[in-house]
Parts: structure tokens; C-alpha cells; sequence
């Protein structure tokens, strides 16, 4: 029995586990299929969710809840709060970079349990657990709070300030085909705040950036 993000879960093979925690920086037996795998399930059971639990909302806006559920920094988010990084796999390279503590990393791990769970027995136990998982983030959707996203925040606030408006730059891009990773920079010139994010997904990329840039602001002094 393992526990892992709060759950005690059996798997029938534990070497899923063991290479959903595994980066690709330590093993060519790692998470990055398995992170594939498992964002379209969470993207499944979060829109099975809300479409249930919201049945006068409109598809517009449950998307837009949706996507609050499965972006990037609620993950890191989902992954800190159960310390997923005392268990994560990495290289020595990784590791002396702070990778254990990457919100695209633990995003990205969060993902590939999921995944793993699923493959190991299927989709109504992987529902179960991700439920179980993520109650507390399910429960704290609200149709009725503001859908803008952090670029959209980040720009209004900028604006609302006088500022100019942050630079998105992508840096690298690596791999192939839907094993992609995009490693982009948001910059915000005025304000001396540059922020480097990693996503298979560019978009997802720059909206991490601008939530951890909106974030350095908040809890500025």
C-alpha cells in the first residue's frame, strides 16, 4: 500500500508509481508519457464533474472553471500541499537546480500519478482518486468568482498602474510531436521581475508565468 497526495492507494504494478515520480532528467524511463496521459483524465474528470455539479452554468464559463482546476499552478499547488517533492525522482543536474521544488516538475508528476492510477485500474478507481485528491480545489470552484485568466489579470493590473505591459518570449523549445516543451519568459521591464516557466503547452506556459509574476506582486512588501 502507498501513499501518495494523501491517498493510500495498492497498485498492482508499483513501477508505475516509481516512473510517474521518475523526471526525465534521471531515466528514459520517466513521467513524460504518462503526464500526456494524464492531463487528458484530469481534463475528463474535472469537466465530468463540474458538468454534473453545475447543470445552469453555461459551457462557456464551465470551461473556463475547468481550467482552473487543471492548470499548472493549481497542480504545484495540489503537489505542495501533500509534499510531493520529498518523493519525486531526479537527476543530479535537476536536483542541484531546485527541480524538486519546479511548479512545472510537480505539475507535471501530479499529472503522470493520475495517469498511472489509470492505467493500473482504470478509469472509475482513477476518478475516485483524483476526487479524493483534489476535494478541497473542487470544492472552491464558484461560478460566480472572476474567470479572467492570469495574463489577463497580470495585464489589467499592470495597466491599472501605469506600466507597460509584460513581454512573453519563448526561450526553447524541446522534443517532438505531443512530447513538446516550451520554456518561455515573462518579463515585466518596470518593475525589474523576469519569470521563466516549462509546459508542453505554450499557452499554458505563459499563463504560469504570469500567475507566478502576479504572485511575486501580492506578497511583495
Amino acid at each position: 500500500m502507498h501513499k501518495v497526495l494523501g491517498q493510500s492507494f495498492d497498485f498492482i504494478n508499483p513501477k508505475l508509481l516509481q516512473q510517474a515520480l521518475t523526471h526525465r532528467s534521471a531515466n528514459k524511463c520517466n513521467n513524460e508519457r504518462l503526464e500526456f496521459l494524464g492531463d487528458s483524465i484530469l481534463g475528463f474528470v474535472a469537466t465530468k464533474w463540474l458538468y454534473h455539479q453545475f447543470p445552469e452554468v453555461s459551457e462557456g464559463k464551465l470551461s473556463r472553471m475547468r481550467s482552473s482546476l487543471v492548470k499548472g499552478t493549481t497542480l504545484a499547488e495540489v503537489a505542495r500541499h501533500y509534499n510531493l517533492s520529498d518523493k519525486l525522482i531526479l537527476g543530479v543536474g535537476e536536483l542541484k537546480s531546485g527541480g524538486f521544488n519546479r511548479s512545472s516538475v510537480l505539475a507535471d508528476t501530479v499529472e503522470a500519478i493520475f495517469a498511472a492510477v489509470f492505467i493500473d485500474q482504470g478509469i472509475d478507481i482513477a476518478e475516485k482518486y483524483i476526487l479524493g485528491v483534489m476535494n478541497d480545489w473542487f470544492q472552491k470552484v464558484d461560478p460566480s468568482i472572476s474567470d479572467k485568466d492570469a495574463k489577463t489579470k497580470l495585464q489589467e493590473y499592470l495597466q491599472k498602474n501605469g506600466l507597460q505591459v509584460p513581454m512573453y518570449s519563448l526561450l526553447e523549445k524541446n522534443g517532438k510531436d505531443h512530447l513538446q516543451t516550451f520554456k518561455i519568459n515573462c518579463r515585466i521591464v518596470e518593475l525589474n521581475i523576469s519569470v521563466q516557466a516549462v509546459h508542453r503547452s505554450l499557452k499554458r506556459a505563459e499563463q504560469q508565468a504570469a500567475q507566478e509574476i502576479l504572485n511575486k506582486i501580492v506578497n511583495s512588501p
